[in-house]
């Protein structure tokens, strides 16, 4: 009997590492999944008293198409095009590349042609990215291939979600009542998570960069982006955008406007942070700054731009099972023993 479940196990163990290498290609895409369709299964429950379950996920698939996806698109397209027009702008008149050049051959003695191996590299770099074009078409067509996946988890995540959840429940070997609060407590965790830090991210950087649009400061769209990314990390937010902003104004002649970036900023950002940040995540379960930071910065590492979301979850549902864990130990514990 043993040398059988030994044989079982060891088969269990080669599909689950096969299956893993099938899933890595798209793991981003598959994370993607599974986030939206947490967030619009309550939604989908809501329908289904109303519409067939096919239905309901077919439209909420509409909604996340419409609602989610496209706009994340066209905001990644204005951003890389805000992106662009920074470069653009830093041409080498603007740079005064040309003095440079005097100083450096006035205070070493040695000639440089600043302007000229710029443009080599330039056109280097371009013979690179054309020899590249398959490379470029390959991961067009991988995106493409992601997305359709994506879409097509999260359909049925939506259709035979409570399937799945009941599958995992009838395969985990703890009590029901265990099981209650395990997956009410990463429950939590995964709202908290959103809700109470993503959502509060995303407010606080939309807040800030209306400041920014209002100063006039340049690429306004791309500073709002990377304020949103910043305020996913606690104690560091929004201010490393919006301070240099206020200097930037400053040293352009503009204290006016200067001021009243600052006093906008710090006022009604930091209000922002200070009230809504309690009122939404005591309604979840409440994470420590730190377990923010670690899970924002090794989530990137680990999972890319998912992991911005599922690096605080991961740690979070660590501390959740472990709270779990200890309040049914003696009970586990017993019954472990009762059935040797």
């Amino acid at each position: 009997m043993n040398r059988s479940r030994g044989y079982l196990l060891v088969l269990v163990a080669l599909f689950a590492y096969f299956s893993w290498q099938l899933v890595t290609p798209f793991f981003q895409y598959v994370l993607a999944a599974v986030l939206l369709a947490f967030v619009l299964t309550p939604l989908q429950r809501r329908l289904e008293a109303y519409i067939s379950p096919t239905l309901a996920a077919f439209s909420l698939l509409i909604l996340a198409l419409l609602g989610f996806i496209i706009p994340f698109v066209v905001v990644a397209a204005v951003i890389a095009d805000d992106a662009a027009a920074m470069l653009e702008s830093a041409d080498p008149e603007t740079l005064e590349i040309a003095t440079i050049e005097d100083w450096i051959e006035t205070e070493t003695g040695f000639s440089v042609d600043i302007t000229g191996t710029v443009v080599d590299s330039a056109e280097q770099i371009g013979s690179v990215l054309l020899e590249q074009t398959t490379a470029w078409f390959s991961v067009f067509t991988h995106a493409l291939l992601g997305f359709g996946l994506a879409l097509f988890l999260l359909y049925y995540l939506l259709k035979d979600g409570d399937v799945l959840i009941e599958w995992l429940r009838e395969r985990t070997p703890l009590p029901d009542d265990v099981q209650d609060d395990l997956y009410g407590e990463l429950n939590d965790v995964m709202w908290a998570v959103l809700a109470g830090h993503v959502l509060i991210a995303v407010v606080q950087g939309l807040i800030a960069g209306l400041g920014l649009f209002a100063t006039g400061i340049p690429n306004a769209t791309f500073w709002t982006f990377v304020m949103v990314i910043l305020a996913l990390i606690p104690l560091i937010g929004a201010f490393l955008v919006w301070g240099p902003a206020v200097v930037y104004l400053v040293a352009s002649g503009e204290p006016i406007l200067a001021i009243a970036l600052f006093l906008y900023s710090a006022i009604v950002v930091g209000v922002s942070d200070d009230y809504l940040r309690p009122i939404v995540v005591d309604r979840y379960a409440e994470l420590s700054p730190g377990i923010i930071i670690l899970g924002v910065l090794g989530g990137v590492y680990a999972f890319g731009v998912m992991g911005l979301f599922f690096g605080p979850v991961l740690l979070g549902a660590l501390v959740a099972t472990l709270e779990v864990y200890d309040e049914h130990y003696e009970r586990l514990e017993s019954d472990d023993t009762e059935s040797v």
